[in-house]
């Protein structure tokens, strides 16, 4: 370091100057070590008595949003700062929220936001940070290192779907059941009188007005059984790679690209759409996928499920090696009657159609939404699996790459 060299400098010079009794040398000597120990002094103090923090004003996003967060760096000492790197280690792609902050006056915070549009769903990782200043010479560096971080996920891009024609199945007893539920369906069964607990979303206004008394509404169950959404997350089957640094940031703004080519981005972007689409229209929606880990969420309604389904879909990569036909197999037992299953797969064989065949015996109803893989590139066609299904009654969705994903899955194309 250049501190230590003039150090060392400012020594010999002094030893020379006491040798030959030489004042000028000895006056060069003082001035040497008198620089040398003031730019220590100030590069000690540089990164003390600072307070750095950070705000994010969500922990979550979608791929296509944006993560904002808000840098508030703070000096708490009573030496002015002339000079702080403030230099961020997170591992969210494009995410460049390091900054230099010259002069930094005792008690005096310094602002500034960074904005950066989410391009690849995951897990990361917000921090840590390393402040580093120094002397106005550049003599010496001192580097202070904060290890605080915090987690973003970036949930899969997903699409307003306008309706799914589905092969909806019904439960037991009909489209109607008269059975009461203890929590808000779409289906109101009656009325009844305000109970201290209850909701107040739940008060029926137009009855406690001409009643003039509170009354709460009454719910019964969905006569619409569950749907279960199955991924197919087989590295045997999934076509296209993505860098691991995300797509290249200026292409994803100036194409204006919904997905990067590949099939495991496609599926993935489907499943969560079509999750969206039925737990926002107040229904029960369950995910199979075998990723790099066995993933299964029971069927359940409402916000919380639909965060969990898609906080298990950001970190699932197509890794797996258990086939869609094992993994229909696997979970047969969770496929109850009248469910409706949706499997989600770009896999070219006829194998999984057997198992399809299988769950209509027992009155499983499914809807097959094949990526087509010939459009990313491989060899093969899916066409040969759709007459398959389409002889099977079971209707299908052909997925493309560049094609409109809401119009292929909602069935208008």
């Amino acid at each position: 370091m250049l501190g230590y060299a003039l150090l060392g400098l400012g020594l010999v010079v002094g030893l020379i100057g006491i040798a030959t009794g030489s004042p000028l040398l000895m006056r060069v000597c003082y001035i040497l070590l008198a620089a040398v120990g003031v730019a220590r002094f100030i590069t000690w103090g540089s990164v003390r008595w600072i307070g750095i923090s950070r705000t994010t004003r969500a922990r979550r996003a979608e791929v296509g949003g944006y993560c904002e967060e808000v840098f508030r760096l703070t000096n708490r000492g009573w030496l002015p700062k002339l000079w702080i790197e403030v230099r961020d280690e997170s591992d969210l792609p494009g995410h460049r929220a390091s900054r230099v902050v010259s002069t930094l006056p005792p008690g005096v915070m310094r602002t500034w936001t960074v904005r950066t549009m989410c391009v690849r769903r995951g897990q990361f990782t917000l921090g840590p940070v390393t402040l580093i200043g120094g002397d106005p010479l550049g003599l010496f560096q001192a580097v202070r290192h904060l290890d605080a971080t915090q987690s973003f996920t970036v949930y899969p891009r997903t699409v307003p779907l306008d309706a799914v024609d589905l092969p909806t199945g019904y439960l037991t007893g009909g489209q109607v059941i008269r059975r009461r539920a203890q929590f808000a369906t779409t289906n109101v069964r009656s009325v009844r009188a305000y109970q201290p607990g209850d909701a107040l979303s739940r008060i029926h206004w137009p009855t406690t007005a001409r009643r003039n008394q509170l009354f709460t509404k009454e719910f019964e169950l969905d006569p619409i059984a569950d749907f279960w959404i199955v991924l197919d997350l087989d590295r045997d089957v999934h076509v296209g790679d993505v860098p691991s640094d995300g797509p290249d940031l200026a292409d994803w703004v100036l194409r204006d690209e919904l997905l990067p080519p590949t099939t495991e981005e496609y599926a993935v972007s489907a499943a969560a759409s079509l999750a969206r689409h039925f737990l926002d229209g107040g229904r029960s929606v369950g995910l199979v996928a075998y990723g790099q880990r066995r993933v299964v969420h029971r069927p359940d309604r409402g916000e919380r499920q639909l965060h969990k389904i898609l906080s298990s879909l950001a970190v699932l990569r197509a890794t797996g090696r258990t086939g869609l036909s094992q993994v229909l197999s696997t979970e047969n037992a969770e496929f109850t009657r009248h469910t409706t299953v949706v499997v989600i797969t770009p896999a070219m064989t006829l194998r999984w159609t057997e198992n399809a065949r299988t769950l209509a015996m027992r009155g499983v109803r499914t809807l097959a939404v094949l990526v087509e893989p010939s459009t990313f590139g491989a060899a093969g066609s899916s066409l040969g699996i759709v007459a398959e299904l389409a002889a099977m009654n079971v209707p299908t969705r052909l997925l493309k790459n560049g094609s409109d994903m809401a119009g292929e899955l909602s069935g208008r194309l």
